[in-house]
């Protein structure tokens, strides 16, 4: 039954939930590669079938930042492989949302750690619903094994590979469970969804994120970077902190907009019919359609 379910959630996801990669409603994730990406000498992003991956290798071992679909976990484990980064110690979630942790029973039972927010582990013990998109959708808890066994508050450092890895806490972002990785020696951030390089972002709402968190979080992670920062995104490629920079202008730029035609009594199909995000995002074909970001980001203004 879990099987099922989860398979449903995967093609409502393709629907513009959280979408990556090139997805049809029948996915085929035999035919799905992962691409290995080299960010520093000891850190790498590993582009699948659902959130970019954060791998760190050296003498302690591998740690992984999100773990994608249990459908990839032998692909994932053959790329760090490739690494030679010896065993999997550590899973460290962004978010909970499957696309991002539904690999992390696997890979417990193979010996690795999961950590997570307190948020993030609350939602994977309950069903959880997303009726911003569906109000019948029901999203089943996750098994025993997949659950973090160490979570985070506010925030913690992991001492791993000969760099200092700290996990930071964004309150009502993407969700309210959210956290982002800053490898304070490689000087490399892993954002989770709390930032998306190729387009519009997912807002879960109904899990407490918000458009002025995403701005937020946009914000902590400019002044955690600098000009050589590396940043890997939730979805999309290798990032930095000029595209960041552009991203977090966009978000401001949307919610002024959105909150002044609301300020004006404008309906939600009013809204979108000015279409308010025009020729904000101008990279290539986003997974979150334009229509969607406005919707959510109405509904969550609308309710203040």
């Amino acid at each position: 039954m879990r099987f099922i379910v989860r398979k449903h959630l995967s093609n409502y996801i393709v629907l513009g939930l959280l979408v990556i990669s090139q997805w049809t409603f029948a996915q085929d994730f035999e035919k799905v590669q992962i691409t290995t990406v080299k960010v520093t000498e000891s850190v790498f992003m590993l582009e699948g079938s659902g959130g970019n991956i954060g791998v760190s290798v050296g003498e302690d071992g591998v740690l992984l930042i999100d773990s994608e679909f249990p459908q990839m976990v032998e692909k994932i484990k053959a790329a760090v492989a490739k690494l030679n980064g010896g065993p999997i110690r550590f899973v460290l979630n962004t978010n909970w949302h499957f696309d991002h942790a539904d690999g992390n029973e696997l890979l417990a039972k193979t010996g690795a750690i999961v950590i997570a927010h307190d948020n993030s582990r609350m939602h994977m013990l309950n069903e959880q619903t997303i009726p911003e998109y569906d109000p019948d959708l029901r999203i089943p808890p996750y098994p025993k094994a997949a659950l973090p066994v160490i979570t985070v508050a506010d925030s913690l450092t992991l001492h791993f590979n000969g760099d200092e890895i700290q996990a930071i806490h964004i309150p009502n972002a993407h969700s309210d469970g959210d956290l982002a990785f800053y490898f304070r020696k490689a000087n490399v951030i892993h954002t989770g969804d709390l930032y998306f390089s190729n387009g519009f972002p997912f807002i879960n709402i109904s899990s407490g994120g918000s458009i002025a968190g995403m701005i937020a979080a946009a914000e902590k992670i400019l002044n955690k970077s600098d000009a050589n920062t590396k940043v890997i995104p939730g979805h999309g490629a290798l990032s930095d902190r000029e595209e960041v920079q552009a991203y977090r202008d966009m978000l401001v730029t949307a919610r002024d907009r959105i909150a002044k035609l609301i300020k004006e009594g404008k309906t939600l199909d009013e809204v979108l019919a000015a279409e308010p995000t025009a020729a904000l995002y101008k990279g290539g074909k986003s997974f979150i359609s334009p229509e969607l970001f406005v919707k959510v980001v109405y509904m969550d203004i609308a309710k203040q």
